[in-house]
C-alpha cells in the first residue's frame, strides 16, 4: 500500500505549481523521484501566519525545511541522486551552499525589501491570500523576516543599513546565476539526462525570478539575458509541471474555447426565436374588436349592431360596468383614508 503524503505550502500563480522558493524545491523533487504527493495550499488559511512552510504530513510525523523533506523522501526510497558519482554529489552539496549564501539575499531583497517590487507584487499576492485580519500582518512579518536575515548574513558591522549592503548582494547573486549558466551549458540538466537534487534546488531559485512580472529588478534583467537557465526553468515545467492547475492555457485553446461557448450561446438563442415563431403561427388568431369612431351611413350607428352574437356583447358590456363600480367604490374609500390622515395631522 502506497505511503500517503500531504505537502502544505503556499498555493500557485504565474504559471507555477507554487510562488514559495522552499516550496518548489520540494514539489519538483517529488517530481523527478516519483513520489506522489497531495499538495495541501495553506492560501486563505489561519496557518498563513503560523504555518511553517514546506511541512511534509506522512504517517503523523512533521518534517520541515526542503533538505530534511528530501532526506525523508531518500529514506522512503524515492531518490533523485541515485545515479550520481561521489564527485557529482560533492557538487551538488557545493552548489546548493552557493544558492543558500550568494543567491538567496538577492531573491530576499528583489521580492521583500524592494520597495517597488515588495508595495505592487508581493504584498498585494500575500495579502489578498490570506484571511481577515491575515492579511494586515502576514506580508509584514515575512518582509521583516527577510530584512533581518539579509542583515544578518551580509552586513559586516551591525550598525550597516540595507542600502549599504544592497550593491554587494546584488553583484554576488549575478555572480552564482553566471556560474550556474557556466555549468549548465547546453544541456537540460545539470548531471546527465536525468533530474536530481540540484535541478530541483535550481528551479525552485529561479522559477519565481523568471515568471514574476517585477516592475524593479536588476537580478531579473540579469537573468534574463542567460538563455539556457531560462530555457532549463521553461522545459521543467513543460516536462513535469505541464497539468498542474496555475499552468497557463495556450492562447489558441481558450479562443477556440471561447468561440465554442459563443456559438452554444447563438444556437440557443435561434432554437428559442424558432419555438416563440411557432407558437404563434400555431396560436388562433383573433380579428380584434373595436367600436368604429365614424360608422358609415349605411351602418346602424348601434353599438350592439357588430358582427358578435347580442349576448358576447352584453356580457362584456355588464363587466365593464362592474369593473368600473369597483373601481369607484376603491377610490372613495382611498379618499376617506387620506381624509382621516388629514384629520390626525390636525389635531
Amino acid at each position: 500500500m502506497a505511503t500517503s503524503m500531504e505537502l502544505r505550502c503556499w498555493g500557485g500563480d504565474w504559471g507555477l505549481p507554487s510562488i514559495h522558493t522552499e516550496s518548489l524545491v520540494v514539489l519538483a523533487y517529488a517530481k523527478f523521484s516519483g513520489a506522489k504527493l497531495t499538495v495541501a495550499p495553506i492560501d486563505w488559511t489561519w496557518r498563513t501566519l503560523t504555518g511553517t512552510v514546506p511541512e511534509l504530513v506522512c504517517q503523523g510525523s512533521t518534517v520541515t525545511e526542503p533538505a530534511q523533506i528530501l532526506n525523508y523522501l531518500r529514506k522512503l526510497r524515492f531518490n533523485a541522486d541515485y545515479e550520481l558519482s561521489a564527485r557529482q554529489g560533492a557538487d551538488t552539496m557545493a552548489y546548493i551552499a552557493l544558492l543558500e549564501e550568494k543567491l538567496r539575499p538577492a531573491l530576499l531583497h528583489t521580492f521583500w525589501v524592494d520597495t517597488e517590487n515588495y508595495s505592487s507584487l508581493t504584498r498585494p499576492w500575500f495579502a489578498s491570500r490570506s484571511p481577515f485580519p491575515l492579511n494586515f500582518l502576514v506580508p509584514g512579518h515575512h518582509a521583516n523576516t527577510a530584512l533581518s536575515r539579509i542583515l544578518l548574513t551580509k552586513s559586516d558591522s551591525p550598525l550597516h543599513t540595507i542600502t549599504e549592503v544592497e550593491g554587494k548582494i546584488y553583484s554576488e547573486a549575478k555572480e552564482c546565476l553566471n556560474l550556474l549558466s557556466h555549468r549548465l551549458g547546453t544541456a537540460y540538466y545539470f548531471f546527465g539526462n536525468t533530474p536530481c537534487s540540484l535541478d530541483a534546488f535550481v528551479f525552485g531559485f529561479l522559477a519565481p525570478l523568471h515568471k514574476a512580472s517585477l516592475p524593479s529588478s536588476p537580478l531579473q534583467n540579469h537573468l534574463r539575458q542567460l538563455e539556457n537557465l531560462q530555457r532549463f526553468c521553461d522545459h521543467i515545467l513543460n516536462a513535469h509541471f505541464s497539468s498542474h492547475p496555475g499552468s497557463p492555457q495556450p492562447v489558441q485553446e481558450t479562443v477556440d474555447a471561447n468561440l465554442q461557448k459563443l456559438t452554444q450561446l447563438v444556437n440557443k438563442e435561434s432554437n428559442l426565436i424558432e419555438k416563440m415563431d411557432d407558437n404563434l403561427r400555431s396560436s388562433p388568431q383573433h380579428k380584434p374588436f373595436r367600436a368604429d369612431p365614424r360608422p358609415s351611413p349605411s351602418n346602424s350607428t348601434d353599438y350592439f349592431q357588430s358582427e358578435e352574437p347580442t349576448n358576447t356583447k352584453m356580457n362584456r358590456f355588464e363587466h365593464l360596468l362592474q369593473t368600473n363600480i369597483v373601481t369607484f367604490h376603491i377610490s372613495v374609500e382611498i379618499m376617506n383614508v387620506h381624509d382621516e390622515e388629514l384629520d390626525l395631522k390636525t389635531l
